[in-house]
């Protein structure tokens, strides 16, 4: 499992996950995405996205978007799309990273704190508004320095071992070997003679 940067390929399934778990899609742009991917399938598990808010000449910005398909959920799918996005907004010379959510108990455990409503930046102040009518009044701020951010031990065992069905890969025995085939290689068993043919 590993995290990217979201592609122009990915806006159409990116379109739908959003869709199907009922988050934001305002401003959406697919570059601003990273993707959780697990790396023997190709499948697409999580994602989120960094937004820039501009006003009073200071730039802030807000990790928002953060979704985890049902079936990678407690796999620490969502801790590492998170990890990633606060490592690019350092990258990207913020301090801070803010969080407008419903569910601050998740994001709490990587060292986001609670910020008043009276003491948001304006652009956020009003964001918060906008996610209030869209989720609910129980939404709240939280923020982050970049460098109080900590991922929890168990949250990155569980990522480097995820997969979609949940279990952890350690099964007795271990996980079972793929059976190759002659046509795995291009190979037409009813017509090769497993000679050496150079073709001429």
């Amino acid at each position: 499992m590993y995290v990217r940067d979201a592609k122009n390929r990915d806006e159409a399934w990116l379109l739908d996950a959003i869709e199907r778990l009922g988050l934001d899609d305002v401003a959406f742009r697919s570059r601003d995405y990273v993707i959780a991917v697990d790396e023997e399938t190709g499948d697409r598990a999580g994602f989120g996205r960094l937004r820039l808010h501009r006003g009073d000449d200071v730039e802030r910005i807000e990790l928002t978007g953060i979704g985890v398909l049902p079936e990678w959920r407690g796999r620490g799918v969502g801790a590492h799309v998170v990890e990633r996005l606060v490592d690019t907004a350092a990258a990207e010379g913020f301090e801070t990273v803010y969080v407008l959510t419903d569910q601050p108990d998740y994001l709490t455990q990587f060292g986001f704190e609670a910020v008043d409503t009276d003491d948001l930046p304006a652009a956020l102040s009003d964001r918060l508004e906008e996610k209030r009518e869209f989720l609910g009044g129980s939404v709240v701020g939280l923020r982050v320095g970049v460098d109080d951010f900590e991922m929890p031990d168990r949250l990155r065992e569980a990522f480097k071992n995820a997969d979609a069905d949940g279990s952890d890969g350690d099964d007795e025995g271990g996980p079972e070997e793929p059976t190759e085939s002659a046509e795995d290689f291009g190979i037409d068993p009813e017509t090769a003679t497993y000679k050496y043919d150079t073709g001429r």
